[in-house]
C-alpha cells in the first residue's frame, strides 16, 4: 500500500504542541550532505521520499491525533473482559486493577525518525505499518507472559491515579465523588509499596521493550520485520495482512537468539495440527517442553463480519491463554484485547511518535504504554484477523486445546472458526509465500459456492 494513498486511513499524533513538533521537524532538518553531480538525481529522489514521509506523518497526526485522548465510555453494570480477566467497574478497586493492567500492556505505535529501512528512503512507518505494529503488540503480550511473573504490572502504573475512563454513572451519584477521590488517594499510597516490590522485574521489562526498538539490530523491530517480509513478496511501504504478519512473527522468533525456549506455530488452513505443535515443542529428557505461541489466521465472513461469530470471539477473549487479536477495521489495524457488551477493547497503533533511543541506560518508557482504553463496536470489525494464544508448557498446551475447543463450540450453526487435528500438515509452512494475492476468491459455505470481493478488507485472501 502506497503511503501517499493510505494517509487518510492510517497514522496519528496528538495535541497542538505535537502538531507543531511535526512541522518543525519537517522544516528544520538539514538538506543533507552534498553529493557528486552523477548522484544528484538519486539524492533528489531520496529527498523527495523523505519529504513525502514527513508530510504523511504530519497529516496523519492532524487527522488522528485529536481522538487519542478522548475518553471511552464504560458501563458499571456489566463486566469488562481483558485477556482472560474480568473487571467490575462498579467496584473502585476493580477499576483501579483494570487501569493498572491495561497500562502494563506494551503499546507499539507508528514511529518516525528512525534509520532508513533497507532498500528505500523511508524513516517512518506511518500510513502502512499498522498491521506490523499490532503484530508486535500481540507478540509482546506473549513475551510478557513468557518472561514476567503472573499478574505482573508496570510499577510506574501504580502512580497513575487520574481517571482516564468515563463511567456511565447513575443519576445522583455525583454527590459521592469526594469519597471516590479520597479512596483513590489512599489506594495510591498503598500501591507505592507494590511499586517497590515490582522493581526487580524492571530490567526484564526494559529488555522486552528494547527488542521492539526501531533499529536494525532489534530482533522484533520494524527493520527486522520488513526484512523478513521480503520472502513473502512484501517490502517497506506495502500493506501487510494479518496472516502475513503471523508468518513474519514466526520467522522473527525462530531466528532470535534471545528466546531459545519459545517457538511460534502458525495454523494452516484454519487448522491447528497437534502433531506439528508437539514436534516443535518436544525436547529430549531432562529438558522440558518449549513454550509456544499459536497464531491462527482466520476470516469470519465475506466483506463484513458474520455476526454468528461474535459470541465465539468473546469466548476466546475470556480465556487466560488468549494473547489478543491482530484485527481492526478495513485497512485500519487494531490490537483487540477484550470487550464490554457489544464493544471490543483495543490498542491503536495509529499514533506517530518520535523514535526512542533504547541504548540509553534509563530510556523513557512512557511512550510504550497507553493509558487510554478505546472501544469499538463488534459490527465494525474486519472479518480478516489473526488470533493468538500462549502455552508455557505441555500441561498448559493440553489445557489450551480443551478450553479453546469448548469456546469454538459456541459458533452454533456456522462452521467453526478453526479446528484442531491430530494429524500433521501435508506440507511445510512457507510463511505465506504461496498465498494468492488476487482480491477476488471463492469460499464454500453450506455446499454453496459464493463469490466474495475482499479488495477493501484487512487481508488479501480468505483462508478456507
Amino acid at each position: 500500500m502506497n503511503p501517499s494513498t493510505s494517509s487518510a486511513r492510517c497514522g496519528s499524533r496528538s495535541a497542538a504542541d505535537d502538531h507543531m513538533d511535526d512541522w518543525i521537524f519537517l522544516s528544520s532538518e538539514p538538506a543533507g550532505p552534498q553529493c557528486p553531480e552523477g548522484g544528484k538525481d538519486e539524492q533528489e529522489a531520496e529527498d523527495r521520499g523523505k519529504l513525502k514521509s514527513k508530510l504523511v506523518s504530519a497529516w496523519n497526526s492532524v487527522k488522528y491525533g485529536w481522538s487519542l485522548k478522548q475518553k471511552s465510555k464504560f458501563s458499571k453494570s456489566s463486566p469488562v473482559i481483558m485477556l482472560g480477566k474480568s473487571y467490575e467497574f462498579k467496584d473502585d478497586g476493580e477499576r483501579e486493577r483494570f487501569r493498572r493492567s491495561f497500562l502494563s500492556l506494551l503499546w507499539l505505535t507508528y514511529r518516525r525518525g528512525f534509520s532508513q529501512l533497507a532498500g528505500c528512503s523511508l524513516t517512518t512507518d506511518s500510513g502502512w505499518g499498522c498491521v506490523l505494529r499490532t503484530g508486535q503488540m500481540l507478540l509482546a503480550q506473549g513475551l510478557l507472559l513468557h518472561l514476567m511473573p503472573p499478574d505482573w504490572t508496570w510499577s510506574a502504573s501504580h502512580r497513575v491515579v487520574k481517571d482516564d475512563m468515563e463511567l456511565l454513572r447513575p443519576a445522583g451519584s455525583a454527590a459521592r465523588g469526594l469519597n471516590l477521590n479520597e479512596g483513590v488517594t489512599k489506594r495510591g499510597r498503598k500501591l507505592s509499596l507494590g511499586s517497590l516490590l515490582d522493581r526487580p522485574m524492571e530490567p526484564t521489562h526494559r529488555r522486552v521493550v528494547s527488542w521492539f526498538a526501531d533499529r536494525p539490530t532489534a530482533p522484533f523491530g520494524i527493520h527486522q520485520l520488513v526484512e523478513l517480509g521480503k520472502s513473502s513478496g512484501k517490502k517497506a511501504g506495502d500493506w501487510y495482512g494479518p496472516s502475513i504478519a503471523a508468518h513474519i512473527i514466526r520467522k522473527a522468533v525462530a531466528v532470535s537468539v534471545d528466546l531459545p525456549n519459545l517457538v511460534v506455530y502458525v495454523a494452516q488452513d484454519c487448522t491447528i495440527y497437534l502433531r506439528d505443535v508437539r514436534r516443535l515443542c518436544e525436547r529430549p529428557i531432562p529438558h522440558t517442553w518449549k513454550s509456544v505461541i499459536i497464531l491462527v489466521p482466520v476470516r469470519l465472513g465475506g466483506q463484513d463480519l458474520n455476526p454468528s461469530y461474535i459470541t465465539c470471539v468473546k469466548e476466546l477473549l475470556m480465556l487466560q491463554c488468549c494473547i489478543g487479536i491482530i484485527g481492526g477495521k478495513p485497512k485500519h489495524s487494531l490490537y483487540f484485547v477484550g470487550f464490554q457488551d457489544d464493544h471490543l477493547l483495543y490498542l491503536d497503533p495509529h499514533y506517530s511518535q518520535p523514535t526512542v533511543d533504547v541504548t540509553k541506560g534509563n530510556f523513557p518508557l512512557e511512550s510504550f504504554h497507553c493509558k487510554y482504553p478505546r472501544k469499538m463496536s463488534f459490527s465494525r470489525m474486519d472479518p480478516s484477523c489473526t488470533i493468538g494464544f500462549y502455552a508455557k508448557g505441555e500441561r498448559d498446551f493440553e489445557t489450551l486445546c480443551a478450553v479453546v475447543n469448548e469456546a469454538l463450540s459456541t459458533s452454533g450453526g456456522t462452521y467453526p472458526m478453526f479446528i484442531f487435528s491430530e494429524a500433521e500438515s501435508q506440507e511445510e509452512e512457507e510463511g505465506g509465500s504461496n498465498t494468492p494475492t488476487n482480491s477476488t476468491i471463492y469460499i464454500q459455505r453450506k455446499n454453496e459456492l459464493r463469490r466474495v470481493d475482499t479488495c477493501n478488507s484487512m487481508d488479501e485472501f480468505v483462508l478456507l
